[in-house]
């Protein structure tokens, strides 16, 4: 017998352990190699772990286990000859006779018990029964497609974006249960780093509005055209990004982050855009957005989005972020005070869209309105800047010709203002 140590490998520079999140196999099972065994959460991402070799697997750590990089997390036996040649023999099993009604006998009458799958039928994975509790919906209304019926997250996601109707889904039942959950290492991490932000930075928040008219008028006018010719839709996170690569130009400390006794002022804006994912909400980052067109943005975050919530994405993609945007309006919000991204100094919120009565050229009329917020490092960004750069957003938003002249207007450039 020839076994075969799967270490945990490092998923990225700085993590020390990851924790189990669900295992693809079960114990004795046959892997091939380079087959995705499991899915390990670290306090970044959600990564899978391909077997490295072909064999028969041995578990060495159960789901929500916590293991450190280069421990043993598994063995394989690579001597092992794979089942698909041990069945060979079963095809020349002749049956001669046609099926036909046999006699009841006693032996016959009970049922010979099977062996006991490692998970009950249906029973979901915990990446799977996180996403039910959020949604409410019962385990019961899932196919599963796991081993032995087990629900694994994707058939969740699967029957949630076919249009599953949960209107049957679990209600309040008089029950005075109380259930309790491990909080997965993403999540663990997250809390660690809002508490951190809260308590080491002097974060302050401020708000204005936007009338949003003209880019909505704008989008309804060109979405379709917009969509043939770039394949991608026409949203409002691209005109909000572009529009806060222009501001931070005008406005560099709100791209800063403090290192020790100095200020880093990069002279990029790789934009993180927080998006919700069944693991929680994650911050992709769009590298080089001030050089990027509207259509290039919504593609790119189109894409990591789509990567986001099939828990694909990459530490990568999650690092080095030097401004992040949040979009709270797609859930409902009014508004809010966002938390700074460390080690970030700033975070622009966006918020639902409100038809509001508002004072044009000294009228009152209707108007969809949206309330932004910044939040910002008071330690680097002191209350003008902030101010001012929340005011460059409204303007270009509210007049997007100037997304073409760098926040200035046609006026402003042809005067050389």
């Amino acid at each position: 017998m020839s076994q075969l140590e799967m270490k945990v490998p490092s998923p990225g520079e700085s993590i020390s352990e990851v924790e189990i999140a669900t295992w693809l196999v079960a114990d004795g099972d046959y892997v091939e190699k380079d087959q995705a065994i499991a899915e390990v959460d670290s306090d970044k991402a959600t990564l899978e772990l391909p077997a490295e070799a072909a064999g028969i697997i041995t578990l060495k750590a159960e789901e929500g286990d916590t293991i450190e990089v280069g421990a043993v997390c598994c063995l394989i036996d690579t001597s092992a000859k794979s089942p698909a040649k041990k069945e060979e023999p079963k095809s020349s099993v002749k049956v001669e006779q046609p099926p036909a009604p046999a006699p009841v006998s006693a032996a016959a009458t009970v049922p010979v018990p099977s062996p006991k799958p490692k998970h009950a039928i249906g029973h979901p994975s915990p990446a799977a029964k996180k996403i039910l509790a959020e949604k409410g919906v019962s385990a019961a209304q899932i196919q599963g497609t796991g081993r032995d019926g087990r629900i694994l997250k994707q058939d969740v996601l699967t029957a949630l974006s076919s249009g599953f109707d949960s209107s049957s889904a679990v209600q309040w039942g008089g029950s005075r249960e109380v259930r309790r959950e491990k909080m997965s290492m993403l999540r663990r991490k997250v809390a660690e780093r809002l508490v951190g932000v809260k308590n080491e930075t002097a974060m302050l928040t401020t708000f204005n509005e936007v009338d949003m008219k003209r880019v909505m008028d704008l989008r309804a006018k060109y979405k379709d055209s917009f969509r043939e010719v770039h394949g991608v839709g026409l949203g409002f996170m691209s005109f909000f990004t572009k529009a806060v690569t222009h501001a931070i130009a005008q406005f560099p400390a709100m791209n800063g982050a403090i290192d020790g006794k100095e200020i880093i002022l990069p002279e990029y804006a790789d934009i993180g855009v927080a998006v919700s994912s069944p693991k929680g909400l994650m911050v992709p980052v769009v590298r080089n957005a001030e050089t990027m067109s509207l259509a290039q943005i919504e593609a790119e975050i189109k894409r990591l989005a789509i990567r986001a919530r099939d828990g694909e994405l990459g530490i990568d993609e999650m690092q080095g972020g030097t401004f992040t945007i949040t979009n709270g309006g797609v859930f409902g919000s009014m508004l809010s005070t966002p938390i700074i991204n460390p080690p970030q100094s700033a975070i622009l919120g966006m918020h639902n869209i409100v038809e509001r009565p508002v004072a044009v050229n000294g009228k009152v009329e209707i108007r969809p309105v949206m309330y932004l917020a910044i939040s910002y490092d008071h330690r680097i960004i002191d209350g003008k800047e902030s101010v001012g750069f929340l005011y460059a957003i409204k303007e270009m938003i509210e007049q997007p010709e100037r997304l073409l002249f760098n926040g200035k207007s046609p006026e402003e450039v042809l005067l050389g203002l």
